[in-house]
This record gives structure tokens, C-alpha cells and sequence, in this order.
């Protein structure tokens, strides 16, 4: 009796004895430093590659702000451009030169878009469908003017004999090319966002009669009527347009 009582008192103390040393193991004492070391690492790799960031930043907020950034910087190089052309116009007055051959370069100015013009003239404006215009089962791309849209106007107005042609007061040239990006316009680094003006110097009936044959407009104004997107049309007596103040982009051209 007494040595079955000596092994019941012995059985917790050995229970404490074996809970102690697992608890004391070295295996157990490295496994746990292991785990410690593993979690602060990633958290400082966590805390290297967010740099007091969001890891999950507005990627189309930054794009659009870096648009913005980017037109402001354009427009002022456009506007030290200008200076800096004037300045060489005036020098160039200066000079003596052959009066022909003046005469010859003033008139590829104005066809190249690189001479201010006047003259009557036509205007197109596109927009947007109003917000809240949305009809079930019509993509939201239905209901915004697309770069494709200015493009049809603008080649309608050319086909039309127009001499000179601006788009929200750019002058339109040769290399001019017209970017969407998300809800703007991108035209010489500079977004715009709806109304879109386009302007056309030129015999305004022929300009109007061409633009009233374009098989693309005449699609858009299926749009106009169906989801109330914008356009209209003005005939102007006189218009103003500058010349073009940004990189021609061309070094090298040969006639054929």
C-alpha cells in the first residue's frame, strides 16, 4: 500500500520533470529564436518596400497627376518656344537676303502651320454624354468622345480645302498626333478634357459640305442622338490661330 502511494506522489513530480526539460531543450530554445528572427526579418523587408508608403497606392491617381505635371512643364517650354522664335524672326528681318526667296520660305512657313492666320473660318465642339446618362447594357466607352472622333473632324475639315486647323487652340500640323488617356485628350504633351474645339480656316462651305459627307461623323451623331453626347457646328467670320510653338519633329523631308 505504502509503495503504491510513493509512486502516485512520484508521477506528478516526474510529469513536471519531463514538461521542464522539453521546455528547456535546445532544440526548442533555437526553434523559437528561428521563428523570432523570421518575423522581424519580414518585417523589415515589408517596412523597406513600403517606405511609410501604401503598398497598394493609387496607381491611376499618380498616372493622372504625372499627366498634369507633365502638360504644365510642356506648356511652358511652348512658351519660351515662342519667344525664342519671335526673337529669330526679328533677326531674320534684319539680314539681307533675296526678297524671292523670303517670299518662298514665308509661304512653307504657312503651310507648315508655323505662321499665325486669320480668316473665317468653321467650328466644330464635341462632349461628353451628360453623367447621368447611363442606359443599361451600353459601355461607358459609348458614351465619351474618343481620340478617333477628333481625328474624323479634323480630316474632314483638311478634305474640306481648310488652310490651317487647331485643336482647344493648338495649331494642327503634319506630325500632330491626338492621344486618349483614361477621360482626357493628350495633344503635344498637354491632356485636355471635354469640350473638344476644333477650328478650320478656310472656304467655309466647302469645310461644312465635307464634314456633312464624313461617314465617320455621321456615326457619332448616330451616338449624339441615341445617348445625347455633344456637337455642334458655328460658322465664324474670323478666326485667330497661332502658329505652332512646339518641335516640328521632322530633320529630314524629301518631295516625290
Amino acid at each position: 500500500m505504502n509503495v503504491w502511494r510513493k509512486i502516485a506522489e512520484r508521477v506528478p513530480r516526474v510529469r513536471a520533470r519531463i514538461a521542464q526539460s522539453r521546455q528547456r531543450s535546445p532544440r526548442g530554445r533555437v526553434t523559437t529564436v528561428l521563428v523570432c528572427l523570421l518575423a522581424g526579418l519580414m518585417m523589415t523587408v515589408a517596412s523597406i518596400a513600403a517606405r511609410g508608403t501604401d503598398l497598394r497606392s493609387d496607381r491611376t491617381a499618380n498616372l493622372r497627376d504625372l499627366i498634369v505635371t507633365q502638360g504644365n512643364r510642356n506648356t511652358e517650354l511652348r512658351t519660351e518656344a515662342e519667344a525664342l522664335r519671335d526673337e529669330v524672326e526679328q533677326l531674320s528681318a534684319q539680314r539681307f537676303g533675296a526678297p524671292p526667296v523670303d517670299r518662298a520660305s514665308t509661304a512653307l512657313e504657312v503651310a507648315a502651320g508655323l505662321v499665325a492666320v486669320s480668316g473665317p473660318g468653321f467650328r466644330v465642339v464635341l462632349t461628353d454624354a451628360p453623367n447621368d446618362v447611363r442606359p443599361a447594357g451600353v459601355d461607358d466607352d459609348s458614351l465619351v468622345v474618343h481620340q478617333q472622333d477628333i481625328q474624323a473632324v479634323v480630316n474632314a475639315m483638311w478634305a474640306g480645302g481648310a488652310e490651317a486647323v487647331t485643336i482647344q487652340g493648338q495649331r494642327v500640323i503634319a506630325t500632330t498626333g491626338i492621344k486618349c488617356v483614361g477621360n482626357t485628350v493628350v495633344l503635344h504633351g498637354i491632356p485636355y478634357a471635354p469640350p473638344y474645339v476644333i477650328e478650320a480656316i478656310g472656304d467655309v462651305n466647302q469645310i461644312e459640305a465635307s464634314i456633312d459627307a464624313s461617314e465617320h461623323i455621321q456615326v457619332y451623331l448616330q451616338y449624339v442622338d441615341a445617348y445625347g453626347l455633344g456637337y455642334e457646328e458655328q460658322r465664324l467670320n474670323q478666326i485667330d490661330m497661332p502658329a505652332f510653338a512646339g518641335s516640328v519633329g521632322v530633320t529630314l523631308a524629301r518631295s516625290q
